[in-house]
């Protein structure tokens, strides 16, 4: 169950990461923020976002290791956290800046990562 917890957790954390990291371009776009927004506000706003991100991360890694009773190894969670990370940023782009569009070179990026992320479980 703790296994389905901690991708719960993982997806969430990066949807506020990703946002913490590109949302501003949105939010500027969208002319919530201007291009003469002074930079360390932007920085600020980040971080705030950044900081429900690993409200959300550090649970997860620590429900998640094996370590501590979970199901995944450290390498396990690592590249795990990879390939939601690059789903929830694909997803992002697409929906939200427009003019953004997958090519077939992020695709094959794609399925390199799911082979990283089935080697990574393989049995040894």
């Amino acid at each position: 169950m703790n296994g389905w917890l901690t991708i719960l957790l993982l997806i969430i954390s990066n949807v506020f990461m990703t946002f913490a990291w590109y949302g501003h371009l949105k939010l500027q776009d969208m002319k919530v923020i201007g291009s003469s927004t002074p930079l360390i506000i932007v920085i600020l706003i980040s971080w705030g976002i950044a900081l429900l991100e690993y409200c959300f991360m550090i649970p997860a890694n620590r429900i998640g290791y094996a370590g501590n009773g979970g199901a995944f190894s450290l390498a396990q969670l690592k590249v795990t956290q990879e390939a939601i990370s690059l789903v929830i940023f694909a997803l992002f782009s697409v929906l939200l800046f427009k003019g953004e569009s997958l090519q077939w070179n992020h695709i094959a990026a794609f399925v390199c990562l799911v082979a990283a992320v089935y080697f990574v479980f393989m049995e040894k």
